[in-house]
């Protein structure tokens, strides 16, 4: 058996963060742990005794914008391939581009389909994985 994927998830909305959370802990093969914003979420990653495999991370955020938290993700040295994948309801091809641009894997447009969240996280991530030559 596998060790499950440890996910951390970030959105300032209880009500969303609550639809998240049951969404992904629909699947038995992921540790899910959430924040509640970007600093929150950021901390989190400086505390060694849990480290997450993969970030599900709200643009649209009061504290601090996703896009400036992928940002500083990217800049802490243990965290700079570390899959993020955003989410959020500016989903026009520019807007898209701008995320991939700052090192996103991938982007789940809001309003979205629970039932399918935790699938489709583990396709990105799939398809963000590197190819390994033998």
């Amino acid at each position: 058996m596998t060790d499950p994927l440890r996910l951390l998830f970030v959105d300032d909305d209880e009500d969303i963060r609550a639809i998240i959370g049951m969404a992904l802990g629909l699947d038995g093969a992921l540790e899910v742990r959430w924040a509640s914003g970007g600093y929150e979420a950021l901390r989190m990653l400086e505390d060694r005794r849990w480290q997450p495999e993969c970030i599900l991370l709200d643009v649209q955020m009061p504290d601090v914008s996703g896009d400036k938290v992928l940002s500083a993700i990217r800049s802490v040295p243990r965290a700079v391939d570390l899959p993020v994948i955003l989410l959020t309801a500016n989903v026009r091809s520019g807007d898209i581009m701008r995320y991939l641009g700052l090192g996103a894997i991938g982007v789940i447009a809001k309003p979205f389909d629970p039932l399918r969240l935790a699938s489709e996280v583990r396709i990105m991530l799939e398809q963000a994985r590197p190819v390994q030559s033998h």
